[in-house]
């Protein structure tokens, strides 16, 4: 028997199809149950399973309850499930809360001057909200640490209250009998550290020089989907015409990627190194096929001649198994050849390794050997939004704010390279908290640090062309002080427990892919502990400064 089935958007204008079933996973807000409600009194299926994201509230289920009633279909309402799912999973040890509607929780919202209680109440609650969703997937109950006096406290309490609520009901619990059966660590407590935005303000603003990172960074990168726009659009435009729109051309990196995987958290150029080392031994492999062919008498890639005489030769018939094969390995091959062009071509344009190389050294406190002045002037060094991220970790990380004279100087530097200097007001405003509330942040320790320049460059032959490119190699680092804070997460606790191996960094208030990687290279190093990384939710660098200059306009 062939089933067919069709997804269609809730919302969107569907016909009845009265002896079809319908599955429907939503959230469950009120746009979305009057929608289930319509849906019901119209009678357009034959019956209707109800998986919802995060757990409906009764007054909600009695909604349906009525609407089944009214319309005569209350046999029809089959199943209704609390999936507790809202949240994504970007990577294996990797999540966030949401994409969709994610200014409603973001650093602005929660950081805004004119917040009121209520307004942060509903954001902490739809943090709390969903990861309550997280642990009940997960299967366990985590120990929770948080700094004081910050918005991770208010996340830290109410999800323990929530937590404790569930558990207090032992027979309708999640985290105990059959609903546990899918946890896969339902047997231990993790280490669950929530960490605050305001900790650590310039490591979001950083420029890196790892592969993932920088893809956040400068290419169009959402849910491990990026966009490319290929040249030769408006350019190719008659005179006067009006500009044709540049081709997109989407790629998913994802687990099935090999080169991917292996390769996300390396250094630029090592990657660059690795794509053409890749593109040389398909080369080899397809010029071994092409020879394959030319003793056997063939010309040209048909690939049924091939069939035909594979019996007669052991090579030629493993030359064509390894096909397919290969022509996957020269799909991805092109996938990250096009990829990583596009990231050199912003290296370059922007000299982001100069930037990636100055700024490591204002946050290890290391000697400067060029005036940050010169930087910001430079009108062939980046963009005015790279000058002001410069400058705002040169100010974030200074023991000491530079006196009047000399921040007036930077800022007429900063406009004139055409920046705009809202972020700094804001920056300029929580750094004076700050320094009220706690000690300033020692970033001395903290980030990814250069283990050497070296004067080569990569082959000139190569398709990935560095010259110019300094080659920055990443030496193996510990989190930055604000994800594993000392204060928080003992080095005891984590090590003394036999079965505490698994620890859950969350950052309240938006995180980046600089401080993931931190935690991989610092999982790596901690052999049989499992760190995983989550935030409210994931910006780069142009996406916080955003939220920066809001702020600071008001």
């Amino acid at each position: 028997m062939l089933n067919m089935y069709s997804v269609d958007l809730l919302h969107s204008d569907r016909d009845p199809i009265p002896d079809v079933p319908a599955v429907y996973f939503l959230m469950p807000t009120e746009e979305n149950i009057d929608r289930i409600c319509q849906d019901l009194r119209n009678q357009l299926y034959e019956s209707y399973y109800m998986n919802f994201i995060s757990a409906i509230s009764r007054s909600k289920l009695e909604d349906i309850a009525s609407a089944a009633l009214a319309a005569n279909a209350v046999s029809q309402v089959t199943k209704v499930f609390d999936q507790y799912l809202n949240f994504i999973s970007l990577e294996d040890d990797m999540f966030i809360l949401c994409h969709q509607n994610k200014e409603l929780i973001s650093y602005h919202a929660i950081n805004r001057a004119d917040i009121q209680d209520t307004d942060m109440e509903a954001i902490m609650d739809t943090v709390v909200d969903s990861l309550f969703c997280f642990f009940v997937t997960l299967g366990a109950v985590p120990i929770i640490r948080c700094p004081r006096g910050n918005a991770a406290e208010m996340v830290a309490v109410k999800l323990d209250k929530k937590l404790r609520e569930n558990l207090r009901d032992a027979r309708n619990s999640l985290f105990t009998g059959d609903s546990m059966t899918g946890g896969q660590f339902s047997f231990q407590r993790p280490l669950f550290v929530l960490a605050d935005r305001n900790m650590d303000m310039a490591t979001p603003l950083h420029h890196t020089w790892t592969y993932q990172a920088l893809i956040h960074d400068v290419l169009d990168f959402h849910l491990n989907r990026v966009v490319l726009e290929e040249g030769g659009g408006a350019e190719a435009s008659p005179a006067g015409a009006r500009p044709k729109k540049k081709a997109r051309k989407t790629y998913d990196l994802t687990a099935a990627d090999s080169f991917w995987q292996k390769h996300k958290g390396s250094p630029f150029p090592e990657v660059a190194e690795s794509v053409q080392e890749e593109l040389d031994a398909y080369r080899a492999q397809e010029d071994e096929v092409k020879r394959l062919k030319s003793i056997m008498g063939l010309e040209g890639e048909d690939e049924a001649a091939i069939s035909m005489l594979s019996d007669n030769t052991a090579k030629l018939t493993s030359a064509v198994s390894s096909l397919p094969e290969l022509l996957e390995k020269k799909r991805l091959i092109d996938l990250h050849t096009n990829v990583a062009t596009a990231v050199l071509d912003h290296i370059k344009s922007r000299k982001l390794d100069v930037y990636f190389e100055y700024e490591e050294k204002l946050m290890s406190k290391s000697a400067l050997d060029k005036s940050l002045l010169d930087i910001i002037s430079d009108p062939d060094a980046g963009t005015p939004e790279d000058k002001m991220r410069l400058f705002l970790i040169f100010y974030i990380t200074a023991q000491q704010a530079p006196s009047e004279s000399d921040l007036e100087q930077y800022k007429k530097a900063l406009v004139d390279a055409g920046c705009d200097l809202s972020s700094l007001n804001y920056i300029k405003q929580w750094k004076a908290f700050t320094k009220m509330a706690t000690a300033p942040a020692n970033y001395g320790n903290s980030g990814v640090k250069p283990m050497g320049l070296f004067s080569r460059v990569m082959n000139t032959g190569s398709q990935f062309v560095m010259e110019g490119v300094k080659n920055l190699v990443l030496k193996q680092h510990s989190p930055s002080f604000t994800l594993i804070n000392k204060r928080i997460c003992h080095e005891t606790c984590f090590s003394s427990t036999p079965l505490m191996f698994q620890a859950i960094v969350f950052v309240v208030g938006g995180g980046n892919y600089i401080e993931y990687q931190n935690l991989v290279d610092y999982s790596k190093s901690k052999p049989g502990r499992k760190v995983l990384y989550g935030c409210s939710e994931l910006f780069n660098a142009s996406q916080f400064m955003k939220q920066l200059a809001q702020l600071g306009q008001k």
